[in-house]
């Protein structure tokens, strides 16, 4: 039964990108669909069979394991599943369909009946399919912006596949329908783009495959020539499984990987080996376990993301209760021309305060130069103007533009707010400050003298030693943490926000030695990353930071 009729635009764009013939033996060697096994008593499904890039290599296999199991071709129609919401690639695959069968031995008009029961022209993301009925899942999903989608069509997707939130890629529909089909034990296997495990629209489909199913392995193809066209898609092969999480396979292959090694790398995904691969092909290890929740899977290396795994295990993190310890942003004030100033007669005096920017903590201490907020909010909430007639004329002056603000004209009446609220306690704390934008960690003590803006991040703790704190936030392990989870900004630079420094891991603050916090502290104070780092590989446990190089020819 499908849901809807979906009427396909001759003109629109359906996000077909074929893939070579050995990324597909590879997808169907890691999920186990192989002639050895009686593939005519199991069912695989095809989402988006396109002419047959997938369909056809399943077909020589599944031919080929009916031969050795003696079964009859004519009775496997329920063997196969395939779907397209174009009626001629689905007409090409049957026509392809059927000149195998018959090379195969079958008459035409068997031939004919099974590609017709196997093919279907449709939408799978509509089609009613009965839960658990299949043993693999593989394919190629189209590459479309769900917004690119006619709003009808659009709707109906985001009814049918919750997890399909946001600006996200109709694939990530296709994977939650593809996991909803698998049995007990079963494997599902796409080539997609790895954007949903690291951006904020995948997070439903994260929570999703954490809670009930399995990543058996992630391979990262960002500069290998997988596709018949020339398309920039960043893809990944990843595999889940319908079963509980062991160990997973982490890969990431470089441009001249291809066929011969795909062949190595499958065996060895599949055996029982725990020795990493390194070759100038590919670098591979196996984790266990995997990252769990919402959040977003960290990128890297194989080792990286091996030793991340670990660590995470291990170690609480930053942002904890039970040491007070949170992570925060500086106040953005939607109008820094009008809210900023470097003019200490300005405004009433207790209107003021001093502000520090990212450009005051270049030289690893603070450096203030003189700046300012115009400071609208006390304890209470927004100060009665009628109080601070210096202000009030002040922010009247610039009233029409302060009126014009989004947070203004949703609030008419708090039309001299600034976006966020400031909270004047964190004044007067000590706090590491870290500069969003940024090559490398890049933690700055405040003594509790300026108040934050927004392109700075602040940390606080009731139990850490703020320098001993600085120490670890500087060394090379909590760099890999933020690199592995940040967005990437031209140049190498790295986005140190909330987020993602919330998730770098710490020792407990009482397992640190008062030999291991004076070494800290005092790498601190003398901006000694590799100092800091020595003394951190120590309390963490590793030899090393392993790097992202592989041997070359």
């Amino acid at each position: 039964m499908v849901l809807t009729t979906v009427h396909p635009d001759p003109g629109a764009d359906y996000g077909e990108v074929f893939t070579r013939r050995w990324i597909v033996e590879l997808i169907l060697d890691l999920v186990g669909y192989v002639q050895g096994h009686d593939l005519g008593g199991a069912l695989l499904v095809e989402p988006s069979c396109g002419t047959g890039a997938f369909l056809l290599p399943v077909i020589d296999r599944f031919i080929e394991s009916c031969r050795l199991h003696g079964r009859d071709l004519r009775e496997c129609a329920s063997a196969i599943r395939a779907f397209d919401l174009l009626d001629a690639n689905a007409e090409r695959a049957r026509k392809a369909t059927v000149q195998r069968l018959t090379i195969a031995g079958l008459e035409d008009d068997d031939a004919g009946r099974l590609a017709s029961r196997w093919i279907t022209t449709g939408d799978f993301l509509l089609h009613h399919h009965e839960s658990a009925i299949a043993d693999f899942v593989v394919g190629n999903p189209p590459y479309v912006r769900l917004e690119s989608v006619p709003r009808q069509t659009m709707s109906k997707y985001r009814l049918a596949c919750p997890s399909m939130r946001g600006r996200a890629d109709i694939y990530v529909g296709f994977i939650e329908k593809g996991l909803q089909l698998l049995k007990d034990g079963g494997a599902l296997s796409f080539i997609c783009a790895d954007r949903w495990m690291r951006n904020q629209y995948g997070a439903d489909l994260r929570e999703l495959v954490s809670r009930n199913f399995a990543v058996d392995a992630v391979i990262s193809m960002h500069d290998v020539d997988a596709f018949e066209d020339d398309v920039s898609a960043y893809p990944a092969v990843v595999v889940l499984k319908r079963e509980s999480q062991t160990r997973a396979a982490v890969v990431d292959v470089k441009g001249d990987f291809g066929d011969c090694e795909a062949k190595g790398l499958s065996k060895w995904i599949r055996s029982r080996s725990r020795t990493d691969q390194v070759t100038p092909s590919y670098e591979a290890t196996k984790v266990d376990g995997w990252f769990s929740g919402r959040g977003l899977w960290p990128s890297g290396s194989p080792s990286q993301l091996a030793l991340i795994a670990d660590l995470e295990t291990r170690f609480p993190l930053l942002e904890d209760p039970t040491t007070g310890t949170r992570v925060g942003i500086g106040v953005a004030t939607g109008c820094d021309e009008v809210f900023i100033t470097r003019d200490s007669d300005l405004v009433e005096d207790d209107r003021l305060l001093p502000l520090l920017q990212a450009a005051d903590t270049t030289i690893g201490v603070t450096s203030w130069s003189g700046t300012y907020l115009v400071n609208p909010w006390n304890d209470e909430g927004l100060v009665n103007l009628n109080l601070y007639p210096r202000m009030a004329a002040y922010l009247e002056r610039h009233s029409e533009r302060l009126r014009g603000r989004h947070v203004a004209k949703i609030r008419p009446h708090q039309w001299y707010r600034t976006i966020d609220r400031v909270h004047g306690p964190l004044l007067g704390r000590p706090k590491l400050v870290i500069p969003d934008l940024k090559a490398f960690a890049h933690p700055v003590l405040d003594e509790g003298s300026y108040y934050p803006h927004h392109n700075l991040y602040f940390v606080l703790s009731d139990a850490w030693d703020p320098e001993v704190l600085g120490g670890i936030l500087m060394s090379d392990v909590a760099n890999l943490f933020v690199g592995a989870y940040c967005v990437k900004m031209h140049g190498g630079c790295y986005r140190f926000q909330a987020q993602y420094v919330r998730r770098i891991r710490v020792p407990a603050q009482q397992s640190v030695g008062r030999r291991e916090a004076r070494r800290l502290a005092k790498a601190f104070q003398e901006r000694d990353v590799e100092a800091a780092t020595s003394v951190a590989l120590g309390l963490y446990g590793i030899p090393a930071i392993p790097t992202n190089r592989v041997p070359t020819r």
